[in-house]
Order: structure tokens, then sequence, then C-alpha cells
């Protein structure tokens, strides 16, 4: 995680610059009393921003102008140029912004802008209650002080944690690259300071839609006017003798990576990692960096093929057995014992801890016992309501329908998550809104970072450009002429301009 302080080389914009030094949608890296500052000129004005994206202090230098917006390279998060707010996902508070003057053929930065008021929604609901703190939830809580309610906010999460940085779970912070204090979202007085009342290691166990009331598990009840769902998925859980053996893991949680890693610091020295899924091949990797033996046994002939096709799944092999993982494919799991995995044709690896990363299910429970209709997920409408009025649905739980007119989507990505639950908590004060993000999610395996804008289950033709061996690549996928996602390796701003006309796509339709 980078230094929001850390100051770089650029004039002192305090002092101004030449204004033909600025030039339509390219960044200028400058510092303000010893803060870094952007200079952009864009959509007919002058803007001056901070330097660092809000999520993991990204270089937004690095990052895409479109329009009056700028687009952080590393996690595609967008801000507004004209008062900093946050546009889209993983962007965790608004950018500070800086007064701008251009006179005499100079520009240059004179005091920090204040920042923007929040708007007045055209509906108030007095309490809103939110059924999980992670991804969805978190930015459901905080997006609705940003976008002007002044009821109360409560988040409920089953975990003991606050909202933390999951994705980080299976990779730096399971490989030892990140501590443990990178990992919350937000610090503990961000929930006070935006009045969000935070209760953790607490269940909802009952919806009573009536009356407008939760049961929780430690006994008390809680009445809302407006509940957002953000009950997320649960891995799913092996189905073989030896299953349930101590050594034997899925990975979730904060909780499961300690678990993990507690079976590393007691001596596992061999690993075997069932699925070779993203979840599967991220902790493979993380496992290879601590120095554990490491096998992947899968069903399939080639990881990730069905999501990246066969080009890009060889790429990613390679880079996994460079490391050392050995890959067992078009194999299952059979037994597990103390010491091994049983493969489906006999063959014995021998085993000290067990990873299985072979899919979630949707956390549907709560909403179907309360009635909701449900349906591999949350059904929810364009505005992510669901079939009860008064609650709305988001990230991993909610299915919604295809902006772009296809098949109803259910998408398992944690920028996607953020970006509904922002959604979400828009129009739960009345702004009546479509949600129509990008989906965008990365995946890092080792050395090799893959960025992924759009969705596409099904493709009929690829268009490829350079060579993922050389980490300078990029694929489109496409179905009846229509590109659906994009692939790429060390293509960040293509990455960034390809999810920029996919939005502009989806909002002509």
């Amino acid at each position: 995680m980078g230094d929001d302080n850390e100051v770089e080389a650029g004039p002192d914009l305090a002092q101004g610059v030449p204004a033909a030094s600025l030039r339509e949608g390219q960044p200028l890296l400058g510092q303000v009393d010893g803060q870094p500052v952007l200079l952009v000129r864009a959509a007919g004005a002058v803007h001056a921003v901070a330097a660092h994206c809000t999520h993991w202090s990204g270089p937004l230098a690095e990052g895409l102008v479109v329009g009056d917006t700028i687009r952080c390279p590393w996690h595609h998060a967008c801000f507004s140029l004209r008062d900093g707010a946050v546009l889209g996902p993983p962007g965790l508070r608004p950018l500070a912004c800086w007064q701008v003057h251009e006179r005499d053929g100079k520009v240059w930065v004179d005091g920090a802008k204040p920042p923007a008021p929040p708007p007045a929604p055209p509906r108030q609901p007095g309490a809103v209650v939110i059924v999980g703190a992670g991804a969805a939830g978190d930015a459901c809580a905080f997006a609705l002080r940003e976008f002007g309610h002044d009821g109360s906010i409560t988040l409920i999460g089953a975990e003991a944690t606050a909202t933390l940085d999951r994705p980080n779970l299976s990779k730096d912070f399971l490989a030892g690259n990140a501590p443990a204090e990178w990992l919350p979202l937000r610090a503990e007085s961000d929930y006070a300071d935006r009045r969000i009342t935070l209760r953790t290691g607490v269940r909802v166990q009952a919806i009573d839609r009536a009356a407008r009331q939760l049961r929780l598990s430690d006994g008390s009840t809680l009445r809302y006017d407006a509940l957002l769902l953000a009950t997320g998925a649960q891995p799913v859980a092996p189905s073989l003798p030896g299953a349930e053996a101590p050594h034997v893991h899925t990975l979730r949680t904060l909780a499961d990576v300690q678990a993990i890693l507690a079976q590393v610091a007691a001596g596992a020295k061999r690993a075997v990692v069932v699925g070779a899924s993203f979840i599967g091949l991220e902790v493979a990797a993380s496992l290879r960096t601590r120095g554990l033996e490491v096998a992947v046994v899968a069903p399939e002939a080639a990881p990730l093929a069905r999501v990246f096709g066969p080009r890009l799944a060889a790429r990613i092999r390679r880079e996994h057995e460079g490391m050392g993982t050995v890959f067992h494919l078009g194999r299952k799991p059979a037994a597990i014992d103390a010491q091994a995995v049983t493969l489906d044709d006999g063959t014995r690896l021998p085993a000290g801890l067990v990873v299985f990363g072979i899919g979630v299910r949707p956390d549907v429970s709560l909403a179907q016992a309360a009635g909701l209709a449900v349906d591999d997920g949350i059904v929810v409408d364009a505005q992510l309501r669901s079939s009860d009025p008064a609650i709305w649905a988001a990230g991993d739980v909610a299915r919604y329908p295809d902006p772009l007119g296809g098949a109803s989507l259910r998408v398992e990505h944690w920028a996607v998550a953020q970006a509904q639950g922002r959604q979400a908590a828009r129009n739960l004060l009345g702004f009546g809104q479509t949600y129509r993000a990008v989906p965008f999610f990365w995946s890092q395996h080792g050395g090799l970072a893959i960025s992924y804008v759009g969705h596409a289950a099904q493709w009929d033709a690829v268009e490829e450009d350079g060579d993922p061996d050389r980490d300078d690549y990029l694929c489109r996928y496409l179905r009846g002429g229509r590109v659906l996602a994009v692939a790429s390796i060390g293509r960040d701003r293509d990455s960034l301009a390809e999810q920029a006309r996919m939005e502009a796509l989806s909002a002509a339709v």
C-alpha cells in the first residue's frame, strides 16, 4: 500500500506553470505545500486534485482521463475532476481538490477547495439497516451519508471484524507481503464520524417484513424503514471422506486465512489446493511464496480456460509452474487423510494442509425464509430493489438485469459489490437510477497480474493484441460481433479505455 504523503518530483503548482504545458487529458504531476497534486485540463476546464487514489494510493498520473473524470490504473477507481467525488469503486473517499486560476498564460493552484455539500435526496428513510458488512454493505453505508441521508444507519456483520480489503486475503496478505494493518478498509473512527452504527459478530436470524423488523442472534430486534441485504456468498464445502479434518480449509474470511497460516506456522510443508479457480490459484501462488510445496488438483484440462481462453490459460499455468507449483489436471480428490489427498486415479499427494477453492454459492437463506424472490441469488430489478419494495440487495448475492439486454447476471467481483452498494444507497434514497456499471476484477498469480473488464459467460470470437509471455497482452472476447469483456496484462491504460467504452455503450442502451 502506498504512502498518501509521499511527494514525487514535480513543479510547485502554487507558483504556477505555463498554461501551454497542460495538454488536454494529460495530467501534470506537481505539488502544493508538500502534497502531490495533479493538474488536469479536461472538458474545457483546469482541475487540481490529489495525485493518489483513495483505495491503495494508486498513481493517478498514470491513469486515464475520460471527460471530466480520472481513473486509477491499478484497480479502476473513478473520480470526478470537478469535485473529487467517487464515481466508481474501489475509491473509498473523495479526492482532495484545490482552487485553480488561469491568467496571462499561466495556471496556478491557490488554496484547498471545500468539499461539495451532499445533495438533498428525494426520500429520507428514517432507519436504514444493512445486513452484511462486506464490500457492498460498507460501500452502501458510507455512500448514504455522501448522498445526503440524515437518518440512522446500522451496519451488521456476522464476522468479528469490520470490513476488510477481502481480495488481499488470498493475495499479498496470505503470501506474507502485506501486514494485517493493511486489511481494514476503514479506521474505527470513520464509522463514528459518519454516524454509522457498526455491529460485528452478530447474525440476522429472521426478517419480519410486515413489521419491518429484524431478529438478531444476540436476542435483540431492530426496526428498519429501508433494508439492504448484502449477505454475500459462502464457499462450496467439499463432500468427501476426510473433508472435515482440521487441516482442511476453505478461504473467505480473515478467520479462514488465520487458520491456514496457523497450519503453516505449525510446520505444514506440503499443501494441496483443490480447484484451479481464481481463489485456488491465488492461494497456490501465496503458499509457494511462503515456501510450501504446492499441488493443484482440478478436473479441467487448463486452469481458467473457461474464463480466459486457451492462450492466456496456458500463460497462467506456466507462471505457476515457474514458481514450482505442480498441476494434477483432469483429476478430482477422492479422499483425505492426515498425511495425503488421494485422487480419483489412486495417486496420493502428501499434504499437511489442504485448501478448497471450488467456488461459492450466494447466501440466500435469510431472503428465502422471508419469502423474497430467489433464483441463484436474490432477484432484484434494474435499481437493485427486491420483490419487497422496502428491501434492496447488492453484491455477490444479487441477481440483476443485464444493462445491455442479455440474461440476468450475478457477478462475484469485489468491485462490483462496491458499485452495487453505492447504487443501492442512491436508490433507497429515491434517486431512481438504473445500475449500469461495467464489472471489473484483477487477479494476481505470483508476478503475473491480470485485469478483466466486462462479463463474458460465453464468446464466439476473440481479438488478441500483443504477447502474454511478454506481459504485454490484450484480449477482447466477442459474441455476435459485440465486445463483452477484455482481459489484459501490462495494459493498464488500455484496460481503462476499454471499460470506458463499455460504460458509454451501456449508458446509450
